[in-house]
């Protein structure tokens, strides 16, 4: 059984129906999740994708976290559902509190869009399945806001802790420590800046954004398939208490001799 992905579309997001189309390429569902609607229509993983939540009028990210969908997408992320945010996706998980850290504007103002190097760093995580540590991959970046920042505690934390998921060869907007993406300790919410949607394809110059989407997919049917296991002992258990009620019902109804 494969699994729907929810792609989660607020006012500004440019980038849901590239994701849905490179989801739907690599035989995964995908459900567009409306920002002011609290429901996540059931989906066992959610992305949120690139773009400009908000026209980001105000701090990046931060109109965005208080839409409806994000409480939602907190409580999943805290049952252990796996959370992706790329771009200004990731944006959000930070301004949101499910992921460390902040994205400042990059290194000399400048806005950089081109396709990147990148070198996993950890893959214990949501999107590592299949991935080698060290192993490099070519996926666009298209971003002013992507300088990653945290405080020395955090850094040593993350560190520590293999959370550093993926790293710039080349750095090309100052992100401390090459940071290009980082996961929670958790290890189900991850936060890239690259854009993976946007390497699907020898036509687009890679295919590597794929071995991201397709562990994010196997870490969703994983999902899907635990909880179908859970409903089916749930109403088993349920089976098994009526059956034990309908047989004392019974004897207590049996006349004594």
């Amino acid at each position: 059984m494969s699994a729907v992905i929810g792609v989660v579309r607020f006012p500004g997001t440019n980038c849901d129906l590239d994701t849905v189309d490179a989801l739907a390429g690599i035989g995964a569902g995908a459900e567009l999740l409306p920002h002011d609607e609290s429901s996540l229509r059931g989906c066992d993983a959610v992305v949120i994708p690139g773009g400009f939540a908000h026209g980001d009028y105000l701090r990046t990210g931060a109109i965005a976290r208080f839409s409806p969908v994000m409480d939602s997408v907190m409580s999943f992320a805290r049952d252990g559902g796996a959370v992706v945010g790329i771009c200004n996706g990731f944006q959000v998980l930070t301004e949101a509190g499910l992921l460390a850290g902040a994205l400042r504007p990059n290194a000399g103002l400048a806005f950089v869009c081109q396709p990147q190097r990148l070198t996993m760093s950890s893959v214990d995580h949501v999107v590592g399945a299949g991935l080698q540590p060290s192993e490099q991959l070519s996926i666009p970046i298209n971003h002013f806001q992507g300088n990653y920042f945290c405080d020395g505690e955090t850094l040593t934390r993350l560190q520590d802790n293999d959370q550093v998921v993926m790293r710039y060869v080349g750095n090309p907007n100052g992100s401390l420590d090459d940071i290009a993406g980082i996961c929670n300790e958790s290890r189900n919410v991850v936060g890239l800046m690259p854009h993976p949607e946007r390497a699907t394809s020898e036509l687009l110059g890679s295919t590597d954004g794929n071995k991201l989407l397709r562990a994010l997919l196997t870490a969703a049917v994983g999902r899907n398939t635990e909880d179908r296991r859970a409903g089916e002992f749930r109403s088993r258990a349920a089976n098994d208490v009526a059956s034990r009620r309908t047989a004392e019902d019974a004897d207590a109804a049996t006349p004594a001799r």
